[in-house]
C-alpha cells in the first residue's frame, strides 16, 4: 500500500477514537480554556499547534458540557461509515495527482458507482448525478427538460419561455417548499407551478388525482401552456404512500411530460419482492435516491438517475461536468458501496422493511391505535385490494390514538362539548408521539401533521434505523410503553368532560378551554375581590394562581400541575397534566378551589398585617419620642452625661416613669405592658396549652389530596384563616383585649436602655389557624 494512503488511514482512525471518546479534560486544560474564553473568536497562535490538540479542541466543541444530551443522541458510525468519511480525505489527496490520471480514476469511480446503483435500483440504461442538496438533482433535471423542450433556450435564454410559459406539475403530498424552491432556482415565476390535488372520494387520500391532472394539463395545453414535468411521489414525506406511478407514465407520455419520481419507497427496489406500486418507478425518466440515511452512511451525496440520449443537453443542464474533480463526489459513496457489498445493501433494506412489518402487525391487536384509514363502501374492490398492497409495501408506519367520544364520558354523549375533539385527539397523539420518542430512542419514531388524519406518530426505520441501529427488541419496548400510555390517554379524554363540570360549580373557578392542552384541562382561580382596578387585580391573579400551582405540586399525587406551555394565549392559569383510571375528580377540583381559598385569605392577612403594623411603629416612634422628652425634662441634664450621672443617681435616686409598650395586633393599639406583667404567669400557661394546637394542623408531609380526608382538611384550614380575619375587623372588647394582646418588639431611639421597656417577641401567624389570643 502507498505509505500516504496507510498513514491517511491511521491518522483518520486516531482522530474518530479522539472525536468519539467524548474524554473529560484536565484541570489544567478546563482552567486555560475558560482563561481563554473559548466561544469568542481569538487571534491564530504564532507558532501553530499539533494535531492533537486541534482534535481535543474538535471534541470539546462537539460534546460540549452544556449538551450532553445531544452527545447521546449523535449517530452511530460503523466501519462503513468509516469508509465514507475516509471517502472526503482520499478525494482531497486525488484531486493533487497529475491530470490524466485524475481523469482516468474519476472516470473509473463515476462509471462503477453508476453501474452499481443502476443494477441495485432496477434502473436500465440509466446515468447519475452526484450532489449534497437533494434538491439540486431535480433542479438540474428541469433545466435538461427546458432545453431539450425550447430549442433556442441556448441562445435566446428566458425570452424564448415567454412564447410558451412552462408549467410544472406537483403533488400536494410533496415535500413543503419543494416547488417553490424550483421556480427560485429556474427564474419562473410562481404561476409556473401547478399544485395536483390528492384524491377526495376515491383511493388513498395521499395519492394524486390522476383525473384531475389530466384535466389541469389539457386546460394548460389549451391556453398555450407548455406541461413540462411531473413531480411523482414514490413514499409520500408524511404518511409514506405511492401514487400511481404507472398511469401516470402513460399520463406523461401522451403529453410529453417528463415524470420525476421520488421518496423513501424507492428503497425497497433493492429487494427480491416488490409491489408493482413500486416497481413502476423504474419505468419513470428520472428519481432521486438517498443512500446515506437508508444505509447508515454519513456524509455521502444524494443521487438522481436520469435517461436522456444527447450528452450536449445533459452538459448544459449541469448534469455531467468536464472538470475531474467534481465527479470525485461519488467517491465516498464508491468507497461504501463496496464495503458494504450487495448482500450488505439487501440485508440492511430488508430490515429495515422487516421493522416496520413487525410494528404493523402487532399495532392492530391494540384497541384505539389506528394505522390506516377507514376503507370506505363505494370504493370498488380492485381500488381497496390496491390500498392494502400500498399500506404492506410502504415501510412507513403511521399510528394515531382514536377514541370515539360518543363514550369519552360516564355521563353520556359529548357531541356538543367534543366539537373540537379533532383538535383534543391531535395534542394528546403530540404528546404520545413526545414520550415515545423519549421513553424509546432507538426506534426513531417522530411527531407528523397529516391533513387528513391529523396529528400522528411515524415510524420510519428507513431513514433512522441504520443511524440508530434499530432493532425488534426496541419496536417490541416501542409496542410495550404505547400499550401502557393507551389507557392513560383513554382515562383522561374520557376525564376532560367530568373536569369540566366540576370546574363550573364552584364560583371561585374558572374553566379555561384550550384544546391543544395535552392533559386533564386547565383552571383558573378568579380572586373575590372588586375593589382592584384590572391592572392590580391581573397582578393579584398572577400572584394567587402562581402560588397555587407552587401547593399544588406539593401534593402527594401523580398528576401534574404547571403553568402551561412556554407560548400559550392564556396566562394565569393552572394546567393539569395526564389522568389515571383512579383520579377522582370532585376531590380534585375541591382541593383546587380550598387551596386557592387559603392563598387568597393568607395573602389578605398578610396585607392586612403589614398595614396595622406600619400603623402601629408610626405610633411607637412617636410616643417614644414623646417619652424620651418627658424623661429629659424630669431627670434634668446632669444625668445625660456619662459618670455623672452615676454619681448623681447614688447621692439622689430616681424613679423613671416611662413605661414599657406592647403592640395589640387584634385591636391595632399600643398599650404599657403593666397588665402583662399582672397576669404573666396565666398568660404563659395558655400559650403554652394553645400552641401545639395551632401546630397540629400543619404537620410535614401532609397529604391534602385524599379522597377520604382531603376535603375536611382544607376546609378546617381556610375557616381558621378566615375567623382570624374576622377578628381584625372588628376589635374585641376592652375587658377582653387586656388578656389576650400580644407583645411586639417596637423600634426605639438610642438614648434608651433596654430594661427601660418590655420587649416580647411577635409571631405572624401564616393562616394555619392559630386564634388571636394564641399569637405570641
Amino acid at each position: 500500500m502507498d505509505p500516504t494512503l496507510a498513514e491517511m488511514g491511521s491518522h483518520l482512525s486516531d482522530a474518530m477514537k479522539i472525536l468519539e471518546s467524548g474524554q473529560i479534560e484536565t484541570a489544567e486544560d478546563t482552567g486555560r480554556r475558560r482563561l481563554s474564553w473559548r466561544d469568542i473568536p481569538g487571534p491564530l497562535q504564532g507558532d501553530g499547534q499539533n494535531v492533537v490538540t486541534i482534535l481535543q479542541l474538535v471534541q470539546n466543541l462537539m460534546h460540549d458540557d452544556e449538551d450532553k444530551q445531544a452527545h447521546r443522541r449523535m449517530q452511530y458510525v460503523g466501519e462503513q461509515g468509516h469508509m465514507a468519511l475516509l471517502g472526503h480525505s482520499l478525494a482531497a489527496y486525488i484531486s493533487v495527482l497529475d491530470r490524466d490520471r485524475l481523469r482516468k480514476l474519476t472516470t473509473r469511480i463515476l462509471s462503477d458507482t453508476t453501474l452499481w446503483l443502476c443494477r441495485l435500483f432496477r434502473y436500465e440504461n440509466g446515468s447519475a448525478y452526484y450532489h449534497e442538496d437533494d434538491r439540486e438533482g431535480l433542479v438540474k433535471v428541469c433545466r435538461l427538460v427546458i432545453n431539450a423542450r425550447y430549442e433556442d433556450y441556448a441562445t435566446e435564454g428566458f425570452t424564448v419561455l415567454s412564447v410558451k410559459q412552462p408549467v410544472i406539475y406537483q403533488s400536494a403530498s410533496c415535500r413543503p417548499g419543494l416547488g417553490q424552491h424550483l421556480c427560485s432556482q429556474l427564474g419562473l415565476p410562481l404561476s409556473s407551478l401547478c399544485i395536483v390535488p390528492c384524491n377526495t372520494m376515491f383511493g388513498s387520500q395521499h395519492q394524486m388525482d390522476i383525473a384531475l391532472l389530466d384535466k389541469l394539463i389539457r386546460d394548460d395545453v389549451e391556453t398555450g401552456k407548455l406541461p413540462l414535468l411531473l413531480i411523482a411521489n414514490a413514499g409520500t414525506p408524511g404518511a409514506g404512500h405511492t401514487d400511481k406511478l404507472s398511469r401516470l407514465k402513460e399520463l406523461c407520455v401522451q403529453y410529453n411530460v417528463w415524470l420525476h419520481v421520488e421518496g423513501v419507497n424507492l428503497a425497497t427496489l433493492v429487494l427480491g419482492q416488490i409491489s408493482s406500486v413500486v416497481t413502476a418507478a423504474t419505468k419513470c425518466d428520472s428519481m432521486t435516491l438517498t443512500p446515506g440515511p437508508w444505509l447508515g452512511l454519513p456524509a455521502v451525496p444524494a443521487v438522481t438517475l436520469y435517461r436522456h440520449e444527447d450528452p450536449a443537453l445533459s452538459l448544459a443542464a449541469g448534469l455531467t461536468s468536464s472538470q475531474p474533480v467534481e465527479k470525485l463526489r461519488a467517491l465516498p459513496l464508491w468507497l461504501s458501496l463496496q464495503y458494504l457489498g450487495h448482500d450488505g445493501i439487501v440485508e440492511r433494506i430488508r430490515h429495515s422493511a422487516h421493522l416496520s412489518q413487525t410494528l404493523l402487525e402487532q399495532l392492530k391487536s391494540l384497541t384505539s391505535i389506528k394505522t390506516s384509514d377507514v376503507i370506505d363502501s363505494e370504493i370498488s374492490l380492485l381500488e381497496a385490494l390496491s390500498m392494502v398492497e400500498d399500506e404492506l409495501s410502504s415501510p412507513v408506519v403511521v399510528f394515531r390514538f382514536s377514541q370515539d367520544t360518543s363514550s369519552a364520558s360516564s355521563g353520556g354523549s359529548v357531541e356538543g362539548y367534543f366539537s373540537g375533539d379533532r383538535e383534543v385527539q391531535d395534542s394528546l397523539n403530540r404528546w404520545l408521539g413526545e414520550q415515545l420518542a423519549l421513553l424509546v430512542p432507538t426506534s426513531g419514531v417522530d411527531v407528523v401533521e397529516l391533513e387528513d388524519e391529523g396529528v400522528c406518530v411515524r415510524f420510519n426505520p428507513l431513514m433512522t434505523a441504520a443511524a440508530l441501529g434499530t432493532q425488534e427488541s426496541d419496536v417490541a419496548l416501542l409496542v410495550e410503553k404505547l400499550a401502557e400510555m393507551v389507557p392513560v390517554l383513554s382515562c383522561t379524554l374520557r376525564f376532560r368532560l367530568d373536569f369540566r363540570e366540576e370546574v363550573l360549580q364552584h364560583a371561585c373557578l374558572s374553566y379555561i378551554e384550550d384544546l391543544s392542552w395535552p392533559g386533564l384541562g386547565a383552571v383558573r382561580y378568579e380572586s373575590r375581590r372588586t375593589d382592584l382596578e384590572e391592572g392590580k387585580r391581573q397582578q393579584e391573579l398572577e400572584k394567587i394562581n402562581t402560588e397555587l400551582v407552587k401547593k399544588l405540586r406539593e401534593l402527594d399525587t401523580d398528576l401534574e400541575f404547571s403553568t402551561g406551555p412556554e407560548f400559550s394565549e392564556e396566562r394565569n392559569c393552572i394546567f393539569i397534566g395526564m389522568a389515571t383510571e383512579d383520579l377522582d375528580v370532585a376531590a380534585l377540583v375541591d382541593t383546587i378551589a380550598s387551596t386557592g381559598r387559603e392563598v387568597e385569605e393568607s395573602g389578605k392577612l398578610l396585607e392586612n398585617m403589614t398595614e396595622v403594623v406600619r400603623k402601629g411603629i408610626l405610633e411607637a416612634e412617636l410616643q417614644l419620642q414623646k417619652a424620651s422628652e418627658e424623661k429629659l425634662m424630669e431627670e434634668g441634664v446632669l444625668r445625660q452625661i456619662p459618670l455623672v450621672s452615676s454619681v448623681v443617681n447614688w447621692f439622689s435616686p430616681v424613679q423613671s416613669s416611662v413605661k414599657g409598650r406592647t403592640f395589640n395586633l387584634a385591636a391595632g393599639s399600643l398599650d404599657t405592658t403593666d397588665p402583662i406583667y399582672a397576669m404573666k404567669a396565666q398568660t404563659n400557661k395558655e400559650g403554652s396549652s394553645e400552641t401545639p394546637t395551632a401546630t397540629a394542623k400543619r404537620l410535614p408531609g401532609q397529604k391534602l389530596f385524599r379522597r377520604s380526608g382531603a376535603g375536611s382538611d382544607s376546609f378546617s384550614e381556610t375557616s381558621s384563616v378566615c375567623h382570624l380575619e374576622e377578628t381584625f375587623r372588628e376589635p374585641l372588647p376592652a375587658e377582653t383585649s387586656e388578656h389576650t394582646e400580644s407583645d411586639l418588639e417596637v423600634p426605639h431611639t438610642p438614648p434608651f436602655h433596654a430594661e427601660e421597656t418590655s420587649v416580647s417577641d411577635q409571631r405572624v401567624p401564616d393562616g394555619q389557624g392559630a386564634e388571636p389570643d394564641s399569637i405570641r
